[in-house]
């Protein structure tokens, strides 16, 4: 198991098929513009878009390291952003920051709590915090998308 992480935010706008509906015969029916335009000469359509989610980021790590995170005190910040009130990646930036600099000041420390399974360990933690934080910083109005 793992807990994947995504970073996403809403790109521009995209007509769904042709985005022209009629109604027709008791029935909404997309039709092409030149059905349109042969249908209503001299008129524009409303066409219907909608917002494409772009995933600009994305990454997973194990629930093995729970316990080195929650010891770096950014446990509910991988894991469970929505507890702390957090949705958008810039909210994220000094937390994660943080506690990457304390992974990095006593990795010792660290490296003791890495799963005795070896299904994660110190080194993969630091590398997905900085890789993290890197998008947040890229990215700070990204929304957050977490899964358990």
């Amino acid at each position: 198991m793992s807990l994947d992480i995504y970073l996403t935010m809403v790109g521009t706008s995209r007509p769904v098929g042709s985005g022209i509906f009629v109604r027709e015969d008791g029935q909404t029916k997309e039709i092409s513009r030149e059905e349109w335009d042969e249908k209503f000469p001299n008129r524009e359509p409303v066409v219907a878009v909608c917002e494409e989610e772009t995933y600009v980021f994305s990454a997973n790590i194990t629930h093995n390291l729970t316990t080195m995170a929650d010891e770096a005190g950014i446990y509910e910040y991988l894991w469970r952003p929505e507890d702390k009130n957090i949705t958008h990646a810039h909210q994220l930036i000094n937390p994660l920051d943080t506690g990457l600099k304390l992974l990095k000041k006593y990795p010792d420390r660290f490296k003791e709590l890495n799963p005795s399974n070896g299904w994660g360990d110190y080194k993969g933690l630091v590398s997905f915090v900085e890789e993290y934080l890197k998008a947040c910083k890229r990215y700070p109005t990204a929304e957050i998308r977490v899964w358990r």
